[in-house]
């Protein structure tokens, strides 16, 4: 069984430098920290938004099991009473 990449190969070192020379051209030597800076910035803002996400997805199935769980307790004491 062979692992393939989501996206196709990834590629090699010829093919970065390529990429890399591209991307000089495209936007000049000074702008690409400047870019890479901004690029990481929005990955981890769009990591942050994804985590709060889930956390609140997390929080919610919670406190519906919790409510469940009230529920079955309340028709247990009246069955009982």
């Amino acid at each position: 069984m062979s692992l393939t990449p989501l996206f196709g190969p990834v590629p090699g070192g010829m093919e970065m430098m390529i990429i890399l020379l591209v991307a000089v051209l495209l936007f000049g030597a000074n702008k690409l920290p400047k870019l890479a800076r901004s690029t990481g910035q929005a990955m981890g803002e769009f990591k942050k938004g994804r985590e709060d996400i889930e956390r609140e997805i997390r929080e919610s199935a919670e406190a519906a099991e919790r409510d469940d769980f009230e529920d079955e307790l309340a028709e247990d004491e009246t069955v009982n009473v």
